[in-house]
């Protein structure tokens, strides 16, 4: 089998138009974690959802995207990857359709059917990404582009679409863009080579130590979103100003896509273990910064820096998992578990905090991070004679 990194695909390369394809088709499945929170709070400013079930739509959308990264392989298979991106494309236009006619616990649950087809592409483009020749700089540029389309499309709906066609007109777009998806669904690979065998990996499944770097990869977002789902609150206990945590996070974003943009160019020449463990360190230590209450200026320079170093870090997951299990397959399923634990961050730091004072998810979220960094560090230090950390 092809090791990671030796500049060889698993299979036959793609044509580029299907690579360009497969990677849309990504970014438009996972497009909702960036604007959900937009939208599902502008249903709750409408009285279609009540402030808990904003919460339970959000959690319940992200859980059905990892499930559905996570099965999709088993379930769908290596074949017929066109039909499957049309499909879903028409079922992501209709069920987003279908929001604007519904309300309350109907509508959490349309949310959650939608999470299914958005991680069965998520789940498309990453069988493109493990397959590659340099997976972490395939990885590093599938976040920095969805991240940049979260941004822009955020931007677009604020500024042409909610305001003169209200929440429901967001919905209506992102129906259009499933029209679109699945338009595009019709250039990406329809198939996708067959990942080999390994001794570590019987039956198809993912190594020990490759549930061991998935279980990494769940630590790893679920520290941050536990941390990142209170910025806003977290900033008004600071004594900020009301437009500080829109700041805060319009400065995230932009630092995330230049932290995507840097681990895109230096693949390769950074070892997994380093940029991992030395980003979620310097991430903890932020944490420790917002845990004091900083003025302003601060807060928002600390938000830049922890969105940098997040989107930075982040694909350094891919070839960790890779080392771990060289069959790829627990590659295949780290967007599953990341996105467990984008869900999971959130509920736990939920059980942690006050209305007076939400510092626990602070607490909560260094645990988890330091938990993350002794398994990359126990994966680092216990991988085998002549694995290359790259």
């Amino acid at each position: 089998m092809p090791a990671p990194g030796n500049g060889a695909w698993i299979g036959e390369a793609p044509p580029l138009p299907a690579q360009v394809a497969a990677y849309f088709v990504g970014i438009t499945g996972v497009m909702f974690a960036g604007v959900g929170p937009l939208l599902l709070g502008g249903l709750e400013a409408a009285g279609r959802l009540s402030a808990a079930q904003l919460g339970q739509a959000g959690t319940v959308e992200l859980l059905a995207m990892g499930v559905a990264a996570a099965l999709a392989g088993p379930v769908i298979g290596n074949n017929r990857l066109r039909l499957v991106a049309v499909v879903c494309g028409l079922l992501m236009t209709g069920l987003n359709y279908l929001t604007t006619r519904v309300a309350g616990d109907t509508l959490t649950l349309v949310r959650g059917f939608n999470g299914l087809p958005s991680g069965v592409l998520i789940w498309l483009v990453t069988g493109l990404i493990v397959r590659s020749p340099r997976p972490e700089r395939g990885a590093g540029l599938y976040l920095t582009l969805q991240t940049l389309a979260q941004l822009v499309m955020v931007a677009g709906l604020t500024a042409f679409v909610i305001a003169p066609f209200g929440v429901d007109g967001g919905f209506i777009a992102l129906a259009v863009l499933g029209l679109v998806t699945a338009v595009v669904g019709l250039a990406v690979p329809d198939s996708h080579a067959r990942l080999p065998d390994t001794a570590d990996s019987p039956k198809g499944r993912p190594s020990a130590r490759g549930w061991v770097a998935l279980a990494g990869g769940f630590a790893f977002q679920a520290f941050i979103l536990a941390v990142w789902i209170y910025i806003e609150p977290l900033s008004r206990q600071s004594g900020h100003g009301s437009a500080t945590a829109g700041l805060a996070i319009s400065l995230s974003l932009g630092a995330q896509v230049a932290g995507g943009t840097a681990a895109t160019i230096l693949a390769g020449r950074i070892a997994w273990f380093h940029a991992l463990v030395g980003s979620m360190a310097a991430m903890v230590a932020l944490i420790g910064v917002y845990a004091v209450l900083p003025s302003a200026p601060v807060f928002l320079a600390v938000s830049a820096a922890f969105g940098f170093l997040w989107i930075f870090s982040a694909p350094y997951l891919t070839p960790m998992a890779i080392e771990a299990d060289p069959s790829r397959r627990a590659a295949m399923l780290g967007p599953g578990a990341t996105l467990l634990g984008c869900s999971a961050g959130p509920f736990l730091a939920s059980m942690v905090v006050s209305d007076h004072d939400v510092r626990g998810a602070l607490a909560l979220g260094a645990a988890i991070a330091l938990i993350g960094i002794l398994i990359v560090a126990g994966l680092h230090f216990t991988r085998p004679r002549g694995a290359v950390t790259a």
